[in-house]
């Protein structure tokens, strides 16, 4: 069994209040029934010749400047025994694509907002897809966050655009509230985190040759920078979302974390 599937086929071990853990992580009734679905749809992605999935997630902003990150460093540094004002930020926001053990990392110097992490699924494609000419869908593994969410107006908008420009399904699967951790990527962060250990961030070129240089089961990430600047709180109005509703599929019962985007169907010439 892959180790995404077997980890999530235990994680009823793990919210069990009787098998001996630390602390009880926060569930929703529908918990179970998320990740039994979750675990369904990533065993038939993977074993799909036409499918591909990619676990997609942002991690937390990086401030650069010379500030103590606690850890060991290779080499003495000195950071700031006071609180100011951060040079910049950076966001890394991951792809990962866990049969193939693939990463793909950008530093986002914006705001991360729907329009950013579809902007990074189309330049992550517009990279691969001559090696992926038989791929017909693509599966998500999202953690459901405020810009992600599959009632994000916007998000979902973009998402639509994605399929319709590309001919592709998208199938979005979500992991349930609290429990973000299962979504694959997320294993990516304490590698890069335990990489630059101690170090002072305190340039942006720093962040990236770190980020450049971890290794993601034995391979390098591809990297690259990504400055453009993103508005927050840009959203559809009713109608629109209604006419972009129309083109989802949802699952039956667990409609907010499952979702089908088919391409529209092709014109007649």
């Amino acid at each position: 069994m892959h180790p995404d599937h077997r980890g999530q086929a235990q994680h009823a071990r793990l919210l069990s209040p009787d098998g001996g853990e630390d602390a009880t992580p926060k569930k929703i009734a529908a918990t179970d029934a998320i990740f039994a679905q979750v675990l369904a749809v990533n065993q038939a992605a993977d074993a799909a010749q036409g499918v591909l999935r990619v676990s997609m997630d942002a991690k937390a902003t990086v401030k650069i400047g010379p500030f103590s990150r606690n850890g060991r460093s290779r080499v003495p540094v000195a950071a700031a025994d006071h609180d100011f004002q951060p040079e910049g930020t950076v966001t890394p926001v991951g792809l990962l694509l866990p049969e193939l053990d693939e990463l793909f990392l950008y530093g986002v110097t914006s705001r991360v907002t729907s329009d950013c992490l579809v902007d990074r699924l189309v330049q992550w494609w517009e990279a691969v897809r001559a090696r992926f000419a038989h791929i017909t869908t693509l599966v998500l593994n999202l953690d459901n966050g405020p810009e992600n969410h599959s009632h994000r107006t916007q998000f979902v908008a973009r998402l639509v655009r994605f399929v319709a420009d590309y001919g592709l399904t998208v199938r979005l699967a979500y992991y349930p509230p609290y429990h973000s951790k299962y979504n694959p990527v997320e294993r990516c962060w304490g590698i890069l985190e335990q990489h630059w250990n101690g170090t002072l961030l305190d340039a942006l070129d720093t962040v990236l040759r770190f980020a450049a240089t971890m290794t993601w089961k034995g391979t390098r990430p591809t990297v690259a920078l990504v400055t453009t600047t993103y508005e927050r709180s840009v959203t559809l109005a009713k109608e629109a979302m209604a006419a972009v509703e129309a083109q989802l599929t949802r699952h039956p019962t667990l409609g907010k974390w499952f979702v089908d985007i088919h391409p529209p169907p092709a014109r007649d010439s």
